[in-house]
């Protein structure tokens, strides 16, 4: 029995520090705050909430905080998590769409979130499939 498996029977820490190795499971405390960028490496924004489909128990789609300084201008996205790739190297996720197109998307602000009773098929309309 390697390492791992006993710490997982004992609760005692004897194997690496990580051993989530090649990733396959995140937290959802270490997934919000994490850095969104595209394929150009450029910044997006920040995953601010995950929201699960609780008749299926999969994530829908995340919370991304795009732009704005100090609370101005901030505007947040559904973000269909299909569409979102672990970058696990780099502790990032890729949403491939230029910076362009979250600057003209149709976003919401923080008080008033969009109806999340709406099927996602009106979410994922507007992304561009890359």
């Amino acid at each position: 029995m390697d390492k791992t498996q006993n710490d997982n029977l004992t609760g005692i820490n004897e194997g690496a520090l990580y051993p989530n190795l090649p990733l396959k499971y995140l937290t959802a405390s270490s997934i919000i705050g994490d850095k969104v960028r595209n394929a150009k490496d450029e910044h997006l924004g920040e995953i601010k909430d995950i929201m699960l489909d609780i008749q299926t128990g999969k994530i829908d789609y995340l919370v991304v905080e795009f732009g704005g300084f100090l609370g101005i201008g901030v505007k947040y996205f559904a973000i269909p998590f299909r569409l979102i790739r672990v970058d696990a190297d780099r502790r990032l996720f890729i949403f491939d769409q230029p910076r362009e197109v979250l600057e003209q998307a149709p976003g919401f602000d923080m008080d008033h979130w969009p109806d999340t009773n709406l099927p996602l098929n009106q979410i994922y309309s507007y992304w561009r499939f890359i």
